[in-house]
């Protein structure tokens, strides 16, 4: 007869854990989108060995304001500034999610813009 499991939440067990590439995809290109404001269909993720641990690269578009509104005065920072202050500040918001969320340890993330999605509504994330 086998003893039954701990009843201690977080209590190591016997045996591994494994996440598949592709759910670690699916967690960086929800990631990336959340940060961009574009769908996670529209970003393609992809992963290389750096001597050891996960590098990230992600191709994405990103959510910007209608061209007559970034001209205002002072709007680019109600945005969030620039796409390049944007995509910078992103990257480390992405390695902190996936790794928080998944467990993997990630060395690096790259970024490569894409395109841009007008945001009608003014109101970019």
């Amino acid at each position: 007869m086998s003893a039954p499991a701990p009843a201690v939440p977080g209590q190591a067990l016997n045996g591994h854990n494994r996440i598949s590439t592709q759910a670690l995809t699916s967690l960086a290109k929800a990631a990336a989108a959340h940060e961009f404001g574009v769908d996670a269909q529209d970003v393609r993720a992809d992963w290389a060995d750096d001597d050891g641990l996960l590098a990230l690269s992600l191709v994405t578009p990103i959510r910007v304001p209608p061209l007559r509104a970034a001209m205002e005065p002072g709007r680019i920072d109600l945005v969030g500034g620039s796409i390049w202050q944007r995509t910078v500040q992103a990257k480390s918001r992405i390695l902190a999610t996936v790794t928080e969320l998944s467990g993997a340890s990630l060395s690096r993330v790259d970024i490569r813009i894409s395109g841009a999605r007008i945001s009608e509504g003014g109101r970019v994330q």
